[in-house]
This record gives structure tokens, sequence and C-alpha cells, in this order.
């Protein structure tokens, strides 16, 4: 398998979703918490990658396994059109699966129990979102699945390790005695959670723009989705909602102050936001309209990151 071929079949151009939500985890920690461990923070940003690669991997290799048509298994199927050994894919999934398990524990012995029942989770959820006989991935319930896990799971994470020492959610676990204690802040969880949402509604509309476009084909393949069930209309207009709720998300958060004043860069990306999405109208189902979810996840998130990075300057100085 070359280079080229490898990177398609992880899809590496798709890795942007997963690196907005740890940027805003690391941010959020230093404007929200005042903390940061950058070699927390730099080993596990590696574990996140090749863990993400590995869930593309396994994505593509069970759409390969599960084709009922075999134009697409062997025509647009990555592994089918390079003609690439199934049993070498299976192999490098479980070799990135092996290697995003040690860190994953390195981590968890440096900063405690808890981040060991977060990336389980996720883990769990990456793995059979395309996996076993019903990969989440084909019912509707992608777009949650998806969603939570990448715009919550990842910058929980983050927070979590560049946090820990604070103890704001916590998980003590004492073997011999056979206790545990789960402790915490509960404004520090809900402002966690509250700040992940744009990042979870943009990854959400990433997996919905992907549906809504692919609708024909996956009902060929037997993959019911969301989109199969509330039809392209509907689809149409939660993809506004959510991307239009993000802006409502930082609104929201000023006067309970999940985020401070330059936070309120994120609207100047609004005027382009709403043409992606009248031009987004137009032109589904045709195979660039996911284009405009990919640019709009992109857009926002970077304004995002920007303003909870000037936010951590911002009280940096005061």
């Amino acid at each position: 398998m070359s280079v080229s071929v490898f990177l398609e079949v992880v899809e590496i151009r798709t890795k942007v979703a997963s690196i907005f939500p740890f940027l805003a985890g690391v941010f959020f920690s230093l404007s929200y918490f005042g903390q940061v461990n950058w070699l927390n923070t730099i080993i596990f940003f590696i574990g996140m990658i090749v863990f993400d690669m590995m869930t593309t991997a396994i994505n593509n290799y069970m759409d390969f396994q599960k084709a009922h048509s075999q134009q697409y298994k062997f025509e647009q199927n990555v592994i089918g059109r390079e003609q690439v050994n199934p049993k070498l894919v299976r192999n490098m999934i479980l070799g990135m699966l092996a290697f995003a398990a040690v860190i994953g524990c390195y981590l968890a012995w440096q900063t405690g129990w808890l981040l060991l029942a977060l990336g389980g989770v996720c883990c769990f959820i990456g793995i059979f979102y395309t996996y076993g006989p019903i990969p989440l991935s084909r019912m509707p319930l992608g777009e949650i699945f998806s969603g939570v896990t990448m715009g919550l799971g990842i910058f929980s994470m983050v927070v979590y390790i560049n946090t820990y020492t604070l103890q704001s959610f916590f998980l003590a676990v004492d073997l011999q005695a056979g206790t545990f204690a789960l402790t915490g802040n509960i404004w520090s969880v809900v402002a966690l959670a509250w700040a992940s949402l744009p990042m979870i509604f943009t990854i959400a509309n990433i997996m919905l723009a992907n549906n809504l476009r692919d609708l024909d084909t996956d009902i060929e393949n037997h993959r019911y989705t969301l989109v199969y069930y509330i039809g392209r209309p509907v689809g149409k207009v939660l993809f506004q909602a959510l991307m239009y709720s993000c802006y409502l998300v930082v609104l929201l958060g000023l006067p309970f102050k999940v985020f401070s004043w330059p936070m309120l860069v994120v609207f100047l990306t609004l005027p382009i936001i709403y043409k992606n999405l009248q031009e987004y109208k137009e032109i589904l189902p045709q195979p660039r309209s996911f284009g405009y979810a990919i640019k709009n996840m992109v857009l926002f998130n970077s304004s995002y990151v920007i303003g909870l990075a000037l936010t951590a300057l911002w009280n940096w100085f005061n």
C-alpha cells in the first residue's frame, strides 16, 4: 500500500474535524480554567489523530465488506478501486488501535481514571460507529454519535488532561478498598458542556450533509440514516438550525460567564455562513453540496478558536 493510498483509506483530509475540538479544548482550558499542560496536550494530539484515522479506515473497510453495489465496491470505495488487500487494511486498523490504546493508558496513568472512562466510551462509539452487524452509522444515530463523540468527547478530554489538578471533574478509585468517588464542580461541568455545543453541531452537520447528499446511494446499500426517516426537506431545515444555533450558544454563554466579550468575533462569520446556507439549499443533492458543510465548520470553528485564544490573552493581561 502506497502512502497516497494509505492517506486516502484514512481520509486524512477529514481530520480537520477533530482538530477544532482539540484546539478549542486547549484554549478553553486557558481562558476559563487558566491552566494548560503542553506535554499532555501533544501526546493526546498524537493519539487522537491515530484513533481518528483508525475509525475512518474501519468505515471504508466495512463499507467495502458490506457493499451490495458492485459498482460502489470496486469503483468508488478506495479499497476495491486501488485493489488493496482487505487483510492488510484490517491489520493496519488493529495496529492503530493498539497504538492509540497505549497513548490513552499512559495519559490515564498520568491524570487519573476519569480519562480512561471517557476514552473508553469514545473508543467504543468510534469502533462500533461503522463496525458490527448494525453499525451506528447505518442507523438514524450517526449525527448524534459523531457530534457528541468528537465535539464533546475530544473537547472534554483535552480540558481534563490540562486541568486535572483542579479536580473540577475527577474520578477517584481505590482498588484495594473497592471504592470509587466521582467529584467535581457542577458549574465547571455545565460550562464545559455548553462550550462544546458549537463543535457538536458543526460536526453533526458534516454527517448530516453527507447523508443528505448520499440518500439514494445509502438506500441502495441498505444504510438507513436519519435523512431516510425525516426526508431531505426537513433535513435541510435541521442543517440550517444546527448552524445558526452555534451563534445562539455563544450569545447565551456571555451573560453566564462561559464566554467573554472577545468571543463576539464569531459573529463576523455570520454573513458568509448565511450565504453558504442559501447556496447549499439550491444545489443539494449535487456532490459538491457536501463542501458547504466543511466550509461552514472550518469557518465558524476557526473563529470560535480565535475567540477563545483572544479571551485567554485578554485574561492574561488583565
